[in-house]
């Protein structure tokens, strides 16, 4: 007959070989890897362009003739071709806008189905403040608001700073009237543009991006379409003209 004293000393071993287990089963875990840091935010500018760009006055570049900016966004890509003697103010205003980083990160905060969408407020107050009051003397208007073409926006007469829009259709009977004075087209991409992210409409307020930027944008509107890069575009080599010898 088995004793009491050797039923309990069973069962003692059996509990303790059990709970050594999940005790031999941490004890054999690896350490969980360390995450690597969160990569900085599509469109995020150095401190060095930051301060750049926090200074209107100095970014004077005089545009070429005409260039090509690229613009790499959530909703695809697509290219502007800008004619600098179609608005050479606006013309030149947008390449330096584009040539230090002015767009990156920013949100189409404006979209209105069959009529056009809107950006062009910096992502970061601190940035966007100087250019509040860095008004632009308008172009007279050589051209008509048809569809694919960017114009600056404004408040009023001579009130042009840093937002663009551009036309989903001919827009020409409402807008050439008031002055908006188109200074480039989309050359490419225009199909991205058209399905640039709708949804929100006018909803969001542009008095609130310009005090607390993005952070209200990815708040209250997350799925707001963005710029990723916006770059302008090396021109291409001028092509040589192939030489024929003539025969003696």
């Amino acid at each position: 007959m088995i004793s009491v004293r050797s039923v309990t000393a069973l069962i003692l071993t059996a509990v303790l070989a059990v709970a050594a287990v999940p005790l031999l089963a941490q004890r054999g875990k690896t350490p969980a890897k360390k995450s690597p840091p969160a990569a900085a935010p599509a469109g995020a500018l150095s401190p060095a362009a930051k301060a750049k760009l926090k200074n209107p006055s100095a970014l004077k570049d005089v545009a070429p003739a005409t260039y090509r900016a690229a613009f790499d966004t959530s909703a695809g890509a697509f290219v502007i071709l800008v004619h600098r003697e179609w608005a050479p103010k606006g013309a030149d205003r947008f390449y330096n806008l584009v040539k230090y980083g002015f767009f990156d990160g920013t949100r189409f905060f404006r979209v209105v189905p069959n009529f056009m969408v809107q950006f062009g407020i910096n992502g970061d107050p601190t940035v966007q403040a100087p250019w509040r009051a860095a008004n632009l003397t308008d172009d007279p208007r050589t051209q008509s608001n048809r569809r694919g073409t960017i114009s600056f926006a404004t408040a009023g007469p001579n009130t042009r700073t840093t937002q663009v829009f551009i036309n989903f259709r001919d827009n020409s009977q409402s807008l050439d009237s008031q002055g908006f004075a188109p200074f480039g087209e989309v050359a490419s991409g225009m199909e991205v543009v058209d399905k640039i992210n709708a949804e929100y409409g006018e909803q969001p307020e542009q008095s609130t991006i310009q005090r607390q930027g993005n952070a209200y944008l990815t708040r209250q509107f997350p799925k707001l379409d963005y710029i990723k890069k916006a770059t302008i575009q090396a021109a291409a080599p001028a092509t040589k003209k192939a030489t024929t010898t003539k025969k003696k």
